[in-house]
């Protein structure tokens, strides 16, 4: 029978307490250290000028946009219509970068020279939905990811040249729509350039679920829309109804969320978001207004984070 000296003890007993210390450490770091990496959608602005826009973002505790194309906004047609050296200088005056460019429309397979149009313009992310057939599981499902990846290896080639991210919506009635399907592309991935853009809103509402989702996807979230559900975004609602899709308007705990998002040291995009009704207008009336309901959902981010440091 082996038996401990007393030396042996308190080597042993030290060490222990040496590795709590550092984890405990580790865990409060991370609460205190945590800091959500926002950006704006346009499309939260409606059909609004990019001009108007703009100078929003930093208000928004952000200097990064997400622009959208028709219906939901029409800021990428901006783009075009004043071209990449204008739009750059636009952005320039206002001391904001272009951080993504969501592209339905052109759908995962046709993103070739959105993706060239992103690196010249220096942005990094471009979000879109997954293609394929739907309401599948299990075997078939984790297939059907897999043909959809082998599917995206030219597009893939694209984005790793020029340094730009894809990452795929879990949007409703799309292969990419349920938490299996969401981890068979994070583990089935051969490329970093490829990666998720998790939306609760297209989620079961339960916190608990979301969270274990974030901790089982970790560095494969490129982008989370800080977005439930509420009562939905596909009819005319009383407004105060409409907004229940903000975090701390509607009725989804985002604390547990945010502990998840804390301890897989999330690093990508956080993008504060919801639908109107009809698609293409702002969630208010003004500028300002929407300014002024994005920051009261960062607020209520910013208090999770500070019950999270405070449990430490």
């Amino acid at each position: 029978m082996n038996t401990l000296t007393r030396r042996q003890m308190l080597v042993s007993t030290a060490a222990i307490a040496a590795a709590t210390s550092r984890t405990a450490f580790s865990s409060i770091s991370a609460a205190t250290d945590f800091q959500f990496k926002y950006i704006v959608g346009a499309c939260m602005y409606g059909y609004l000028y990019l001009g108007e826009i703009l100078p929003e973002v930093a208000k928004c505790g952000a200097t990064h946009i997400d622009i959208w194309p028709k219906s939901h906004g029409n800021q990428r047609e901006q783009l075009d219509d004043m071209g990449e050296e204008l739009f750059a200088s636009l952005l320039q005056k206002h001391g904001v970068s272009l951080g993504c460019i969501t592209q339905y429309k052109l759908g995962p397979f046709g993103l070739q020279n959105e993706v060239r149009v992103a690196r010249r313009l220096g942005c990094q992310t471009i979000v879109t939905g997954g293609s394929g057939p739907r309401n599948l599981k299990g075997a078939e499902l984790k297939k059907a990811v897999g043909d959809f990846l082998e599917k995206m290896k030219p597009h893939l080639e694209v984005a790793e040249e020029t340094g730009v991210t894809i990452a795929i919506e879990n949007h409703g009635n799309n292969l990419i729509d349920s938490p299996d399907s969401l981890k068979y592309l994070a583990e089935l991935r051969t490329s970093e350039n490829i990666g998720i853009a998790l939306a609760p809103y297209h989620l079961p509402q339960d916190s608990g679920l979301i969270a274990q989702l974030v901790n089982d996807l970790g560095s494969a979230i490129k982008v989370f829309y800080a977005w439930e559900h509420g009562d939905g975004c596909s009819k005319r609602l009383p407004k105060e109804q409409e907004l229940k899709q903000l975090p701390g308007h509607g009725p989804l705990d985002f604390g547990p969320i945010v502990q998840a998002l804390v301890d897989t040291r999330y690093s990508g995009w956080t993008e504060i978001f919801m639908h109107p009704v009809p698609r293409g207008i702002p969630i208010m009336e003004t500028a300002a207004q929407v300014t002024s309901e994005i920051n009261k959902s960062r607020t209520y981010l910013s208090k999770q984070l500070s019950a999270i440091a405070g449990k430490q």
